[in-house]
């Protein structure tokens, strides 16, 4: 069995899709920082459905971390396979917008240059939520960071995203380069005005005048990303392998469901996004609630709520009719009617959601979903707290989604069996597990007390007293008794 590489699509063999578009002709306009499986099963796919019309729009991606995603396509021309799953059925087609993939830390030199390019007037970033360094409670840079810290000290490096970005245009400042548009597509609200704090507070406290020139010049839109994709197994590069009849060293596997919604505000060009699909708009933060609060909010209750109840897989756990008839009422009492999109039937989007969690040809780990707690439940969870606190609206099935995260970070379930604590806070998070379990409400005071995370309501003694008690149950009882008690 051979390799995908151009050779394998110029035969013409197996079932998957070719790109429709000559290869040879397409040049980068865009820059990837943070090329893993989400972006090649989402924006590359968007920006694909679009190269045979602009093929100047395509893409160079940048692995600020590890090096085997490049070691991994380099071999097979950057091309890898998308496969769309839902339940029995598999549908597979090749992906060739992405031309080079770069693996240069420290420093990141080849990316700083690859950004200052006179062709480059889009940079995307998938790089996750703790990748801001930012402080999860007010979304503002966080200083004292180690890597802000170091790129800052250094007067030169780029071991940050914010100080790679602030680098690279500062480069592009001092060759008298054109502007451009940085495009956040993380899970964040109002991502694009948080990327833009970040990045400009970084350059304020290097160079003044390069903040200023950021401000006046470069475009940072928001946008809202949706598809569930799992991390790629050796089980999935097996199905795929005996689908298309080659080898693919990282496909991406997916669900047929694919949203993305980008604030039309673009100041060097862009592709024609709308005639892939895209929504483009003036306003982003109503998608962008939605999703974070429906999705990725219901998604993170059932990861920790899923994880204590032992199951593996998202659709293992939304099996079980406890945590769905928990999730639906969360989504449809308490986090819905908090919510405003135009256009939107927000009843139906949560309906939904259930059924994109139950597709059980998605092997989407509980455990995967729960990783960087800390970064992800200010906005995913305690926003929609914060807004029903206001209202005088009760929030219990929101703080079992709360006290589950915290009863998560004792690393172990109520069988005993271990598994790791994946945060950036993690060795603070399990130095506080250690030295106050099996104190249970020392425990949750602990965790309650960490204001990066919880910010006001670390101060609020009715929220308080409210995820104790559900931890308590939690650790007593269990999470199946804790869902169905709760109300």
């Amino acid at each position: 069995m051979g390799r995908l590489n151009s050779k394998t699509l110029e035969s013409g063999k197996g079932p998957a899709k070719a790109p429709d578009y000559d290869r040879g002709a397409i040049s980068p306009g865009i820059v990837h920082l943070g090329i893993g499986a989400f972006h090649r099963a989402h924006q590359a796919v968007y920006i694909d459905d679009r190269l045979g019309e602009e093929p100047d729009w395509a893409i160079i991606g940048a692995s600020l971390r590890r090096g085997d995603m490049r070691e991994a396509l380099a071999p097979q021309d950057f091309l890898y396979t998308l496969a769309i799953r839902q339940g029995d059925e598999i549908s597979a087609r090749v992906i060739g917008a992405i031309v080079d993939i770069l693996h240069a830390p420290p420093g990141n030199l080849a990316v700083i240059e690859a950004i200052a390019a006179p062709q480059t007037r889009i940079v995307t970033l998938t790089v996750t939520e703790k990748a801001y360094c930012r402080n999860p409670a007010t979304g503002e840079l966080n200083l004292d960071h180690p890597e802000i810290r170091a790129d800052l000290e250094s007067g030169g490096g780029a071991g940050s995203v914010p100080g790679l970005l602030a680098t690279a245009l500062s480069v592009r400042r001092q060759r008298g380069m054109p502007p451009l548009t940085v495009l956040s597509c993380d899970n964040l609200p109002d991502n694009g005005g948080t990327l833009s704090r970040v990045v400009t507070r970084f350059a304020e406290a290097r160079d003044p005048a390069l903040a200023r020139w950021i401000g006046e010049t470069i475009a940072f839109p928001s946008s809202m990303v949706d598809r569930i994709v799992p991390a790629t197994t050796d089980a999935d590069r097996a199905e795929i392998a005996a689908l298309t009849g080659y080898e693919d060293a990282w496909p991406v596997v997916t669900e047929p469901f694919s949203q993305w919604v980008v604030e039309d505000r673009f100041v060097a060009g862009r592709p024609a996004l709308e005639l892939a699909g895209v929504i483009m708009t003036n306003d982003v933060g109503p998608f962008e609630a939605m999703k974070l609060r429906l999705l990725n909010g219901s998604h993170s209750a059932l990861a920790y709520l899923g994880v204590e109840a032992g199951y593996e897989t998202v659709a293992d756990a939304v099996a079980d009719p406890v945590l769905a008839a928990y999730l639906e009422a969360m989504m449809r009492d308490e986090i819905t009617p908090m919510l405003d999109v135009p256009g939107v039937d927000l009843a139906a989007y949560a309906r939904a959601l259930l059924e994109r969690f139950a597709n059980t040809a998605l092997k989407h780990r509980t455990l995967q979903i729960a990783m960087d707690g800390s970064q992800k439940i200010p906005q995913r969870l305690l926003g929609t707290i914060r807004d029903r606190m206001g209202e005088g609206r009760p929030h219990g099935r929101l703080t079992l989604a709360v006290a589950a995260w915290i009863r998560h970070l004792s690393g172990e379930r109520g069988d005993g069996s271990p598994y790791a604590i994946e945060d950036p806070m993690a060795e603070e998070l399990s130095r506080i597990a250690e030295m106050t379990l099996p104190d249970v409400p020392a425990f949750g005071n602990a965790m309650l007390d960490l204001r990066p995370v919880f910010g006001d309501l670390s101060g609020n003694e009715n929220f308080r007293d409210a995820v104790l008690a559900q931890l308590r149950i939690l650790f007593d009882e269990g999470a199946v008794t804790a869902m169905a008690a709760v109300r």
